[in-house]
């Protein structure tokens, strides 16, 4: 696996759609290949770097926190793939077992782990497509800065950009400074 050294340098919405559509793809493939489902990691990385130490640490812990989880439920994990672009890191992971299952302990490490809430763990179903968190009786996702849904804030760009990024930053600075 090669590693390039993370540049603090803003990426394009162009590059940040084309990434998607590549990420989309390779979801497809492994579907159409394994016939099992997919969780699909990236994170929740506002404003316009995607690539740091700071997000590239934070990717490592959750990295470790999925393949823990998958370990522990002695699920089989029949492929598994991390990519560290200047779009920002993505992991995926093919897993022969139920999906709704699965989803349900994503959420549950999304909404306990404290770095949790800037992980962005998807599962894919080959059958379903992709299983949310509303299908789990899951709530929906909440602001960083106010509380209320995420997707609201977002799409209306309640916040300033800065004032978001500054709470992500602080949120990784926290974790990594508690010992």
């Amino acid at each position: 696996m090669e590693t390039a050294t993370p540049v603090r340098a803003g990426v394009s919405l162009d590059a940040l759609l084309a990434a998607k559509e590549r990420r989309a793809a390779r979801q497809a493939d492994w579907l159409t290949h394994y016939q099992q489902p997919v969780i699909s990691l990236t994170l929740v990385t506002p404003g316009e770097i995607k690539d740091s130490l700071r997000y590239r640490n934070t990717m490592g812990v959750a990295l470790q926190m999925c393949d823990q989880m998958l370990w522990q439920h002695h699920w089989q994990v029949l492929d598994r793939q991390v990519l560290w672009l200047p779009t920002g890191p993505e992991a995926m992971w093919c897993v022969a077992h139920q999906a709704p299952e699965i989803k349900a302990h994503c959420a549950a490490l999304e909404q306990t782990h404290p770095l949790g809430r800037l992980w962005d763990l998807d599962v894919i179903c080959p059958k379903a497509g992709h299983v949310g968190r509303l299908s789990l009786g899951s709530h929906m996702r909440r602001c960083l800065i106010c509380d209320e849904p995420a997707h609201a804030c977002a799409r209306s760009r309640r916040h300033p950009v800065e004032q978001v990024v500054v709470r992500v930053e602080k949120m990784v600075d926290d974790w990594f400074a508690r010992d």
